[in-house]
């Protein structure tokens, strides 16, 4: 079983480090094509291609120039420790995996990235902010997804078939980047949890902010538990989330919360 989720536009690169355990990411050299493109943007460019403030196009245009493959967690940092959006604040890895779980997270999650593909949780990454659904021309097409193609897919593949348990995929990640994913070539089951928050007596709906925390709680569970079956799925409860069976299919299981 494999889990993939989103990155983050949040970093932390100032805080103690969990772990001194690290690796190098798997697909440097289309990384290296993605800075070696946006490095020729100016600030401007920026702004405009990512929706940013002028501070931050100048931030992040200073990014890009200054980019050099990560090889040692100074000034890098693994990836899982280094996103600090509200899923990773759901993962609550620095605070809640020991060593064996950081392991077992290199065997069964995945970061999807705009910049580097496929992130396993210990990968190095520098500073960087490009979002999968980018405009961005490189000479094939004229965004992320074409330029990644097949690539996302087929690593996830291989990666799928060394990781523990069922060969399913369990998608944690956001549309904009489960899109990277071609899920008719998986060589597995695809998972997708939804989580779900009252509204009123009987109605529920998909709260961005409260979904996205709860799925960072259920990939850091499934590692914590060594989770390793699509059934066992439905054993999760955090945060006041509940499986709901009349709501889910095996492909959606369905977690339910009301607030007392």
């Amino acid at each position: 079983m494999l889990i993939v989720v989103s990155p983050a536009k949040a970093l932390d690169f100032e805080s103690p480090l969990a772990t001194r355990k690290y690796t190098v990411p798997t697909m440097m050299d289309e990384a290296r094509q993605l800075v070696s493109i946006m490095s020729r943007r100016s600030p401007d460019d920026l702004a405009a291609l990512m929706s940013i403030s002028p501070a931050l196009a100048e931030l992040n245009f200073e990014r890009f120039q200054d980019w050099e493959p990560p090889t040692s967690p100074d000034p890098a940092r693994p990836a899982v420790l280094a996103f600090n959006g509200d899923t990773y604040i759901g993962l609550d890895a620095p605070n809640s995996f020991d060593e064996r779980d950081f392991t077992h997270a290199q065997k069964v999650l995945r970061i999807l990235s705009g910049l580097h593909g496929v992130l396993r949780p210990l990968d190095l990454i520098r500073p960087y902010r490009l979002e999968m659904g980018s405009k961005v021309h490189h000479g094939k097409g004229d965004d992320l997804y074409s330029f990644w193609g097949s690539k996302v897919t087929d690593q996830l593949n291989r990666d799928l078939a060394k990781s523990p348990g069922t060969p399913a995929l369990v998608n944690l990640a956001s549309q904009e980047y489960f899109s990277a994913v071609q899920p008719d070539r998986v060589d597995g089951r695809v998972i997708t949890p939804k989580f779900l928050d009252a509204q009123g007596d009987t109605d529920f709906k998909m709260i961005g902010f409260f979904a996205k925390r709860a799925r960072g709680a259920m990939a850091g569970w499934i590692v914590r538990e060594r989770i390793t079956t699509i059934g066992a799925l439905a054993e999760f409860a955090a945060d006041g989330y509940e499986f709901a069976p009349d709501r889910s299919s095996v492909d959606a299981p369905v977690f339910t919360r009301r607030s007392d």
